[in-house]
């Protein structure tokens, strides 16, 4: 049996399909530890019995929560080369996202470029990260990882997937976007307009906090933050280069591919660490000095989840970032994710000329509750 020949079928964490229900949410793939990943737990928060359909899950590099969900995939999840690297998978996604049925009266999606294209119900409310950046960002997304083998392919794909995604997009009228810069892409790429619904942060001060092991040390002297999955285009190589020869320590959080090529040109004062626990994650950032948010983000959580705890965050002056850092109240911007810009804001910045108090109100009106109320509200008037 080949690969293609295969049926789309669904399955569940405890092997049951979902049948016919009232509301279902669809992701893309949940295969990472991202902000489309914890939007998926708002939405599941806010409908606690909602199946969630994906084509890819891979529970062991994901948000531990969703093993709690009722998790339906596509037949590509058989497949662990796709489930470790979902960018693999792109010449095939269409076939089986276009295939993987969402077997629900009413759906909530979020995409970054895949969810909209299954089979939901013409009401479907769609909550679009982004419009696919494989389709439109290609060099900057894939970044060198692919063999030129690869590459070539989805170069020649590409006019195909641009007519997929557009095919998807125009069948779905009901589109909110994640930030102002999505809302004006989704309108450049689809001609759609869509209303704007912020995403939350959801890291929340206050809750218990966990101690990194065999990071006492370090993160007793002091240290700037960065979360982020590792990847070329979250400039998180150039954090790591500009942090040669400062005094200043710098805490990367994340996973990816790139990880082992960081880990080769860091120094001793840049440490790593993965997949912790949301207690553990709290304890990072409130021990953090401030935050660094340097990659064109169509929104970027971690200047809110920092937020929340009165840190300040160093960030690139586009994108979401423009929604959500108010310079000189929660953070400071830099003009371009270049090592140089990004060691000179570090040198200068004075995380005492922030107050604490003035960033946590700036960040409350992106909460949780926010969100979930503002989504229910939306989805109503689909209805």
């Amino acid at each position: 049996m080949t690969l293609l020949s295969i049926r789309s079928r669904t399955t569940t964490g405890d092997g049951q399909t979902a049948g016919t229900v009232p509301l279902a949410i669809a992701h893309d793939y949940l295969t990472q530890r991202g902000g489309a990943e914890r939007v998926v737990l708002a939405l599941h928060k806010a409908f606690p019995d909602a199946p969630i359909y994906t084509t890819l899950y891979d529970p062991e590099n994901t948000y531990p929560e969703f093993k709690d969900c009722q998790i339906i995939t596509s037949p590509l999840n058989h497949f662990k080369i796709f489930r470790k690297d979902h960018r693999l998978a792109l010449p095939l996604l269409p076939f089986f996202s276009s295939r993987l049925k969402v077997d629900a009266h009413r759906v909530v999606v979020s995409t970054t470029g895949w969810a909209h294209g299954f089979d939901v119900p013409q009401d479907a409310l769609v909550y679009c990260h982004s419009p696919a950046r494989w389709i439109y960002l290609t060099d900057q997304y894939l970044g060198n990882r692919l063999n030129k083998g690869l590459a070539r392919i989805f170069k020649t794909m590409r006019p195909f997937l641009r007519r997929w995604d557009r095919a998807a997009a125009m069948r779905l009228p009901n589109y909110v976007a994640n930030s102002s810069i999505i809302q004006q892409r989704i309108f450049d790429v689809y001609g759609k307009r869509a209303d704007i619904i912020f995403p939350p942060y959801s890291v929340q001060n206050g809750e218990p906090q966990e101690p990194i092991a065999g990071l006492e040390d370090f993160m007793e002297r002091g240290y700037f933050m960065i979360v982020s999955r590792l990847l070329p285009y979250k400039n998180v190589q150039h954090a790591v280069e500009a942090f040669s020869g400062l005094d200043h320590q710098l805490l990367v959080v994340g996973a990816g591919p790139m990880l082992d090529e960081l880990k080769s040109m860091s120094t001793p004062n840049v440490a790593f660490i993965s997949n912790i626990s949301d207690a553990q994650m709290r304890c990072a950032y409130a021990g953090s000095t401030a935050l660094l948010a340097v990659s064109h983000e169509d929104f970027g959580i971690t200047p809110l989840e920092g937020g929340a705890f009165g840190k300040p965050t160093i960030a690139l002056q586009a994108g979401g970032f423009l929604d959500t850092i108010s310079e000189g109240i929660n953070g400071a911007f830099i003009n371009t994710p270049s090592a140089q810009d990004i060691r000179k804001a570090v040198q200068e910045l004075d995380s005492q000329q922030y107050s604490a108090e003035a960033i946590k109100a700036h960040v409350k009106r992106f909460n949780e509750e926010r969100f979930i109320h503002q989504m229910k509200a939306r989805l109503a008037q689909t209805s």
